[in-house]
């Protein structure tokens, strides 16, 4: 079975920092393109930033600068390193893998993320 799951969430005030992990199962994460997604209460869910099997990335304009997405092969894993938290970072955020001619297949659970004022 195929399994993502999401860890590092949490409270901090804003200006903090957060680093969130996404360790596949039954996959190898290096393969696939990797999307860090994320849907406070009442808004859709949105990319955050995603990160190609090649290495290239891509970030939503409200965290570009702020937010980096990285890969650790070694561990299976994809990391959102987040800097300069605020408020309105505040979400569950979600990790995907998938293709770019496909979409995105495998989701994980989510992980809470509050930014206090």
């Amino acid at each position: 079975q195929v399994q993502l799951v999401e860890s590092g969430g949490g409270l901090v005030q804003a200006g903090g920092s957060l680093r969130l992990s996404c360790t596949g199962s039954g996959i190898i994460v290096s393969i696939y393109a990797m999307g860090w997604f994320r849907q406070a209460p009442g808004e859709q869910r949105e990319l955050v930033a995603d990160i190609s099997s090649r290495g290239n990335t891509n970030y939503q304009d409200s965290v570009q600068g702020r937010f980096t997405i990285t890969r650790d092969n070694a561990k299976n894993t994809v990391y959102l390193q987040m800097n300069s938290l605020k408020h309105e970072d505040t979400a569950v955020y979600y990790c995907a893998a998938g293709f770019k001619s496909s979409g995105y297949k495998y989701w994980g659970q989510g992980t809470q993320v509050t930014v206090s004022s």
